[in-house]
């Protein structure tokens, strides 16, 4: 990593700052842990011993690897191994104290991942998920060729293996609706032992999600989100008896939650309006106790055996850490943090379709300010109030940065979430421009100089934003965007395929209607603000072609535009070529704002 002096700009520190992810622990070894983290310039694995403080980099490759799992008993790193980002590839492991990588399976050949679960006999259930059969699960045995237990062309994957092997929770959309699971409890011989479809086979917009069997021997429970209520929240089932038992959590907003590891109560992660917290469920009180966190985001946490909970805090204007409610920072990145930022402010605008949350934050001075609204990805995400690089970034240039928790994000209930739905992407749009209203009425934001930018999902809305409102904006940053859906439909990755097929009620050809009124490609022509588009040549989300295809329909008309390509997938794991991108981004708003 290139070395922090006192030149180097605030906004590069916040980049370069050493991070680490919250640790996972091994269930039947508690002290051997996996985590995270940026210490080299690169995202990669690593490998951490808590009884000696021993941590030892696992993974070494150019463009990163953060897929990994431990083995149950902590002897055995399990990472999925790709091909510069591409997101296709197979499962690789070494042991846990150093040595070789090795095949974790013979016998499968490379696929996107759907999931994979590790038995204690050393057995494990294999998702995989290929344009050809679509998606496959695979029981594979220590010594053994993997056996096909599940087949199925649309989307399914792995959930969680039971506490002594036998039953498998699977999700999937079997009744073609991505956004919305059913839940399946196998054998390991492919035979069914129960059920769960909340979409009574497509008909309702109900969806379940798998969050783990009950870490407890003899103990069959399923822990289970649904969205009965409109939100995301659990219960708990029991395959072998069919018993449901309902909780009694009545907290406003999103709810997930995982397991004490002594099955006696559970660790429960609550998300509203851009906040999260921890609280605990106890079983035998039917009770809820406050875990206490200060307030930001909680973006992951996980019960320890001793009954701590860590988990990793961060706030917009403070960077994150792993702490820990037994007091004190978990797991300490070498090096100097990053520089704080400033705090974000929660604006509520009337939509067309609700009340808003915009995230907001200000650089000093007095507005109205030059203005960025970065866009999300996902769709079915949500911007919090959590430390993100690049937002900083632009505040320390001088820009105001609003961020827009659009109809399609989380944590706002079913509804809003389930809210996109053939028009897709104007919908998006709408929430937006309702945003920019008052971003400029507000006297926050220059009308003259707002940037539209996102990545990913956000920047297909960028590049649909300046087809459809020309006059809004007065340029655009698109990172890995869809920009032809049509193309982008044809040669994405088939579970991707598959949540186009829920969103736009079809293929492109069988609803041709759709997908023109959905894609930036067929507003190109009505572009005026200079764009810049940054592109991975390796994406399986958003593939190059479509990506080259709208750029060569601005370059037939003389559009103002820059693209750069590199050598990745879907966004980069380096830490250069990150900052590289922002900076480039930087000096093309800048530039074309006459700002520079």
């Amino acid at each position: 990593m290139t070395e922090i002096t006192g030149s180097t700009p605030e906004w590069e520190k916040r980049f370069r700052a050493p991070r680490v992810s919250l640790p996972d622990w091994a269930e039947d070894a508690p002290e051997r842990a996996l985590f995270v983290s940026n210490a080299t310039g690169t995202y990669e694995l690593y490998a951490w011993d808590r009884a000696t403080g021993e941590q030892r980099q696992a993974t070494d490759r150019p463009n990163g690897t953060t897929d990994g799992v431990l083995s149950l008993d902590g002897e055995w790193i399990w990472w999925f191994s790709d091909t510069d980002g591409d997101e296709f590839g197979v499962w690789m492991r070494q042991p846990f104290t150093g040595g070789l990588d090795e095949p974790a399976v013979q016998g499968l050949a490379a696929s996107y991942p759907a999931g994979l679960a590790l038995g204690r006999d050393g057995t494990a259930v294999v998702g995989r998920s290929t344009d050809e059969e679509g998606s496959t699960l695979h029981v594979v045995r220590p010594g053994e060729a993997p056996i096909e237990i599940y087949r199925h062309r649309e989307s399914a994957g792995v959930g969680d293996l039971s506490h002594d092997g036998a039953l498998v929770a699977i999700e999937h959309t079997e009744h073609g609706d991505a956004m919305h699971s059913a839940v399946r409890v196998l054998r390991l011989d492919g035979s069914t032992v129960a059920e769960l479809d909340d979409t009574e086979g497509g008909t309702r917009e109900l969806g379940l999600e798998v969050l783990g069997f009950a870490p407890v021997e003899g103990d069959s429970r399923l822990l289970i989100g649904h969205q009965r209520r409109g939100r995301w929240e659990p219960f708990v089932w029991d395959p072998l008896t069919g018993e449901e038992t309902a909780l009694a959590i009545e907290l406003a907003g999103d709810v997930n939650a995982e397991w004490y590891p002594d099955g006696s109560g559970l660790l429960i992660a609550h998300s509203f309006e851009a906040r999260a917290e921890l609280w605990r469920y106890d079983f035998a009180k039917a009770a809820l106790v406050q875990v206490e966190t200060p307030t930001g985001t909680v973006s992951g946490a996980t019960a320890r055996p001793d009954g701590s909970v860590e988990y990793l805090w961060s706030s917009a204007a403070r960077p994150p850490e792993v702490r820990s409610t037994a007091g004190g920072v978990v797991l300490d990145p070498p090096g100097a943090a990053a520089p704080a930022s400033v705090p974000v402010e929660d604006a509520w605008v009337e939509g067309p379709g609700g009340r808003v949350h915009a995230l907001v934050q200000r650089p000093t001075g007095e507005g109205p300010f030059p203005t960025v609204f970065e866009i999300h990805g996902g769709p079915t995400w949500h911007d919090s109030d959590a430390f993100a690089s690049g937002p900083a970034a632009w505040v320390d240039h001088g820009f105001a940065v609003v961020r827009v928790n659009y109809r399609g994000s989380t944590g706002y209930g079913r509804e809003w979430t389930d809210a996109l739905k053939h028009r897709v992407g104007l919908i998006e749009l709408e929430d937006i421009a309702a945003v920019r209203e008052w971003a400029v009425s507000s006297g926050l934001a220059d009308p003259a100089k707002l940037v539209l930018s996102g990545g990913s999902w956000g920047g297909y809305l960028t590049l649909l934003g300046l087809g459809t409102q020309p006059d809004a904006w007065a340029a655009g940053l698109a990172a890995v965007p869809v920009a032809d859906y049509v193309t982008a439909y044809h040669d994405e990755m088939e579970a991707l395929k598959a949540m186009d097929r829920t969103l736009l009620g079809g293929t492109p050809e069988e609803v041709p209607e759709r997908f023109a009124a959905s894609s930036p490609l067929t507003y190109v022509d009505a572009v005026r603000a200079p764009v810049y588009i940054s592109a991975g040549v390796n994406d399986p989300r958003c593939p190059i072609r479509q990506v080259e295809n709208y750029v060569d329909r601005l370059a037939a008309r003389g559009a103002v535009h820059e693209v750069y390509r590199y050598d990745a997938g879907h966004g980069s794991l380096v830490v250069e070529e990150r900052i590289k991108q922002v900076r480039l981004e930087l000096d093309f708003a800048t530039k074309h704002l006459g700002l520079d």
